[in-house]
């Protein structure tokens, strides 16, 4: 799917009309319906497969969006050799989430893929976190995790080690989008989100995080103001981690996790360099896009 810069861009429906992919499996870490990882897998079921680990965005609310949002770049991911880990978690309009629900259902399954990647053949010593809007919050977040503050109760010991992040189009000082009325997901949500907390939960305060980073964002997202990514990465920069913006042309919001533009083929392309993909094997999903 070529675009050009004189091109509408896409809305949802353009990425939801779409015949979606299936997951291979779905596993549970608590009772909640929103409490669920669907587990994506090569068709060469032959391991341990490298993995990433999805977030779906959604203003960090559960009627916006949750996990299916991701399906066809998962299903993408998959076709090009490697396993995803798609987690859902408990949004701030839903029982129990907010401030510490949604993190910690995030980080619960994160940690879940620990204990349970071995029936499914998952290397979870190579795993990159792939977050879209909210999603890439929290992605940056849980590679954050082991720089939580002491006396956090979202601190836990031993957290999923994570070596490699990709964020689509990410809100990650919460900070600044509760002082930015232009970012779509609006200002409320972050107060409902960590109830003024921001010590533990906005990405910034947790610098450096020691992990590579890679921002994808769309020149004409209408959601997430550029800025909130070029100031982040200039922080994360300055504070020693090696982060890398990449600012794509002709794109908005709904790009970045639509395959066969080239918005999620460079995120892809990130995402398989980081796994240790082999470069014929990067080359053959590129020729599939």
């Amino acid at each position: 799917m070529s675009r050009t810069a004189a091109s509408p861009l896409l809305t949802w429906d353009d990425l939801t009309k779409r015949a979606r992919p299936k997951a291979d499996a779905t596993v549970a870490f608590g009772p909640d319906q929103m409490q669920k990882v669907d587990v994506w897998l090569p068709r060469d079921r032959r391991g341990p497969h490298p993995v990433v680990l999805m977030v779906h965005g959604g203003c960090w609310q559960t009627s916006i969006a949750d996990r299916s949002l991701m399906d066809w770049i998962a299903g993408d991911l998959r076709a090009a050799g490697v396993a995803v880990w798609n987690i859902d978690y408990r949004g701030v309009d839903r029982a129990g989430g907010g401030y510490p629900g949604t993190f910690a259902d995030a980080a619960a399954a994160a940690d879940l893929l620990r204990r349970e990647g071995g029936r499914f053949d998952l290397d979870t010593h190579r795993v990159v976190a792939v977050g879209h809007s909210a999603g890439g919050h929290l992605a940056l977040w849980l590679a954050a995790r082991p720089r939580l503050p002491a006396d956090s109760p979202l601190r836990t010991r031993d957290p999923l080690p994570i070596a490699h992040v990709v964020s689509l189009g990410g809100l990650p000082d919460l900070e600044a989008t509760a002082a930015s009325p232009d970012n779509g997901c609006g200002t409320d949500v972050v107060g409902k989100l960590t109830g003024g907390r921001f010590a533990d939960t906005s990405v910034p305060r947790l610098l450096p995080l020691g992990v590579p980073q890679d921002l994808v964002n769309g020149r004409e997202d209408r959601i997430i103001p550029l800025r909130l990514a070029t100031d982040y990465a200039a922080r994360a920069t300055k504070a020693g981690d090696r982060t890398t913006l990449h600012l794509v042309p002709a794109t908005g919001h709904v790009e970045l996790v639509t395959p066969g533009t080239a918005a999620w083929k460079e995120a892809k392309r990130l995402a398989l360099a980081a796994l240790g993909v082999p470069d014929h094997a990067r080359d053959a999903a590129a020729q599939r896009d």
